[in-house]
């Protein structure tokens, strides 16, 4: 009875430190304060998206450059663009992870509770950026670490990647796999080839879509090209090449509810990187600069 009794107390401690960790974001943080935060960001995405249906992709991916490096803070929009909605209340940081998760419901994927309440940065590294966002021609072990140093497993990592189902990337990108790599479909690397010279330098900025399939649709296409070694960049292949994460691309190709599931699961857990809260950081007045 009192190891159980000793289990039950150490389990509850356990609750009420994950508690109040997780307290820290809210999905209503702006309830009271910023009651149409929601439906203004929703209306500005879908005029957005209307315009220009890269969008989606580029604000999903402006997320997770946001939160790998420094945390969710918001601090990738210094020297951007944009002042904000409800000036003093609202963070340039959570309007970028409401954009994200906008973008890619209005898109075809899924819709989640957006855990609120980060703060804004006062800083910006250009050097964290460069060590530790992962690159196009990483291995898996390397996209591995890269998220586990994130606190983010490999799992998350492969779920996550299935943002590449929508957007597009530069020829310097994929070039070196196009044109040197072996596990590829040759028919794709020709039809790839046809945008991007071989040589560096020529065609850079060239675009091609992540997604050969359904490149302006939120689905699961992007793991059957996986399977068919029809992913776009180097680092996409490696998570279908005979590695451990093999299994769960396949998963994902067949259970499009699966892969859904887990991208939502993997983006709130991503979005709880490192958030300022509290009286920590600022709220931007602008998003380009900080508050004089």
């Amino acid at each position: 009875m009192a190891s159980s009794f000793r289990v039950w107390h150490c389990l509850l401690a356990l609750s009420l430190l994950c508690s109040i960790a997780c307290a820290q974001l809210s999905p209503t943080f702006y309830a009271t304060s910023c009651p149409r935060l929601e439906a203004t960001v929703r209306a500005t995405m879908i005029q957005a998206i209307n315009a220009e249906s890269r969008m989606g992709a580029s604000l999903l991916r402006l997320f997770f450059h946001d939160c790998f490096v420094q945390g969710c803070d918001g601090s990738i929009l210094l020297n951007g663009s944009g002042s904000i909605l409800c000036p003093g209340v609202v963070s340039c940081a959570d309007i970028v992870a409401l954009a994200a998760r906008d973008g890619t419901f209005l898109l075809g994927g899924p819709i989640w509770a957006v855990p609120l309440g980060r703060r804004d940065s006062t800083t910006a590294s250009q050097s964290q950026a460069n060590t530790d966002l992962p690159a196009p021609t990483s291995s898996l072990s390397q996209l591995i670490t890269a998220f586990s140093n994130k606190g983010l497993s490999a799992r998350d990592l492969t779920a996550l990647s299935g943002a590449h189902t929508i957007g597009f990337s530069q020829c310097q990108n994929f070039r070196d796999h196009i044109y040197n790599d072996t596990n590829i479909d040759s028919t794709f690397a020709t039809l790839r080839r046809g945008n991007c010279p071989a040589a560096s330098g020529t065609g850079d900025s060239n675009l091609a879509p992540l997604d050969v399939t359904t490149q302006q649709t939120f689905d699961n296409a992007y793991y059957s090209n996986l399977l068919v070694r029809q992913g776009l960049l180097h680092s996409d292949q490696e998570l279908f090449n005979g590695g451990s994460q093999d299994t769960l691309v396949q998963q994902y190709s067949a259970n499009p509810a699966l892969f859904a599931s887990d991208f939502v699961t993997a983006m709130i857990k991503m979005g709880n990187i490192s958030p300022l809260t509290g009286s920590a950081g600022q709220i931007r007045a602008n998003c380009r600069v900080v508050n004089s």
